[in-house]
């Protein structure tokens, strides 16, 4: 098939060209760091520059972000790369596109006229909702919503953060009551504003794409638009606010292009959320293939195919990824682990185990096992499949012989133990379990994480040599819609070169030992959260 049939109007470069000569630019805006990152056509990075952000803790429990400062790291995340591609010799012309995949379900909330930010955004793994969710559940029809949007009640969606904001935060409240207030996730936020905001020519671009609207509880995951008894449950006027208008992930016109900048000019045609993107840029085209990225936060999709399978044993069903031009939207089954890399984080941060993330596996090696520790990990509850939201944080089994290297690998040991668990989940759902799981994310590093999730898993573990995979996703669907690849065929070789693969090592009886002792642990958490009242 020649790709010139899939180029936009006007655009008439031969495959030589296009395989050789294009380029296609990604940013990935996640919870800590902001990243721009420029592919070719074989999907290789030839330029990136990355970008830390501050992350707000007003209270216990609470996590903010300035969406204003996100906003700034992209623009700068771009300048720097840019600099560095036309640095080795390119020209900006070169860059057909590009794509945006961000951390999903944290809220922003603006004026609409103005254009700026009514308050800090909302970041997913906040938990001040969790009275609120406590008190949804009691809801008449709460026990409907999972059908209709795939997602269960609980403090990750935006759609409670949300709520939350209308009943707290006066000039929030306000602005909804005077038709002001805009919402979206951060894909809409930044593509609000990277299109120029209130002052584009034409009126403000305001969208956000299947894959993230699906994390908001109030889109309808068979009909991908929204739901009107969805946004009653949560008490939401759609005419009182001004949601964003739901289109493909890949799309050459829909996202508009970025309004100033070294990139000015240059079509946004693709957007996806941070955890579909990982899939797409692992190539998880086929039903029944499965990644899991280990980033902050640790998130495991399984492709299910053109139709959603609502999960009976505690995961979420999701959109995976809607290419449109005639093509159907895929779904996945998705668990969701809140902290990741950040259990590695709080052990750098809070109690000086470890100077880096790259000394984790050389600390863990100076013990040969946990030495009994489980550290459940529960700082903001528990997602997928537990659903606690009222655990916090705790460690068992410390002893006087207890040492910091016992502590690293348990908290390692925490992330493998609810991936392997999210595994059952989806082969109770799916009737089939998994032969291997695809990997990327900061953690996956660790060849330590890595073997000890093979061995928790019972399952081979594959990991890229080139594990930007979340920003090779955005890529990807940017560059479907804009001639750098036709089909889904043409990215069967991408990313395929260099590839480890830890397969398990553990006997089934240290394994079954280890998961029974991993789950009471689990539930001994429960219920810290709640309040005790005075005799």
């Amino acid at each position: 098939m020649d790709r010139r049939e899939h180029l936009p109007s006007g655009i008439e470069e031969t495959t030589e060209e296009l395989e050789q000569k294009w380029f296609v630019g990604s940013i990935d805006q996640g919870t800590t760091s902001t990243r721009f990152i420029i592919f070719n056509g074989q999907g290789d990075p030839v330029a990136k520059h990355q970008k830390e952000f501050k992350n707000i803790y007003p209270h216990s429990g609470w996590h903010e972000q300035d969406p204003l400062e996100l906003l700034q790291s992209v623009e700068s995340c771009i300048e720097k790369a840019v600099a560095d591609f036309c640095a080795q010799g390119h020209s900006v012309s070169e860059i057909r596109s590009v794509g945006i995949t961000t951390q999903r379900e944290t809220t922003v909330l603006w004026d609409k006229f103005s254009g700026e930010p009514l308050c800090n955004a909302v970041a997913w793994p906040d938990t001040r909702t969790a009275s609120l969710v406590r008190e949804l559940k009691s809801r008449p029809g709460a026990d409907q919503l999972l059908e209709k949007c795939g997602l269960p009640l609980s403090t990750y969606p935006s759609s409670v953060k949300l709520a939350w904001l209308l009943d707290h935060v006066e000039s929030v409240r306000q602005a909804y009551d005077n038709g002001r207030m805009a919402f979206g996730t951060v894909d809409s936020w930044l593509i609000y504003r990277l299109n120029g905001g209130k002052d584009r020519e034409g009126g403000p671009i305001h969208v956000t794409d299947s894959t993230n609207a699906s994390r908001t509880m109030f889109m309808n995951l068979r009909t991908l638009s929204y739901d009107g008894e969805l946004l009653s449950f949560f008490n939401i006027d759609p005419s009182k606010l001004q949601l964003p208008k739901i289109v493909p992930s890949s799309h050459a016109t829909a996202f508009g292009s970025l309004a100033s900048g070294p990139l000015a000019g240059i079509s946004i045609a693709g957007c996806l959320g941070d955890q579909s993107s990982a899939l797409v840029g692992q190539c998880g085209f086929s039903p029944g293939q499965a990644k899991n990225t280990y980033g902050t936060g640790c998130f495991l999709l399984y492709n299910v195919g053109t139709e959603p399978v609502i999960s009976k044993a505690g995961l979420l069903a999701t959109v995976a990824y809607d290419f449109g031009n005639g093509r159907k939207p895929v779904y996945a089954l998705e668990g969701s682990i809140a902290v990741a890399g950040a259990g590695i984080n709080f052990l750098i941060n809070n109690f000086n185990f470890v100077d880096a993330p790259s000394q984790v596996d050389e600390i863990a090696q100076t013990v040969p096992d946990n030495g009994g520790v489980f550290f459940v990990t529960a700082f903001s509850g528990l997602f997928a499949p537990y659903w606690i939201d009222d655990a916090k944080g705790t460690m068992f089994g410390i002893t006087q012989h207890t040492k910091k290297g016992h502590v690293v690998r348990a908290t390692l040991e925490a992330t493998c133990h609810q991936t392997a668990a999210i595994l059952d989940a989806m082969a109770l759902d799916s009737g089939k379990a998994l032969e291997s799981l695809a990997v990327d994310g900061g953690l996956s590093n660790s060849d330590l994480c890595m073997q000890t999730q093979a061995d928790l898993s019972g399952i081979r573990v594959d990991r890229p040599a080139m594990r930007e995979t979340t920003a090779l996703g955005a890529a990807i669907a940017a560059g479907l819609a804009t001639g750098v690849w036709a089909e889904l065929e043409d990215l069967k070789k991408v990313n395929s070169v260099g590839r480890s693969v830890f397969e398990p090592q553990l006997s089934t009886e240290a394994r079954n030992k280890s998961r029974k002792r991993w789950e009471l642990a689990v539930e001994m958490s429960r219920g810290w959260m709640q309040d005790i009242e005075s005799p």
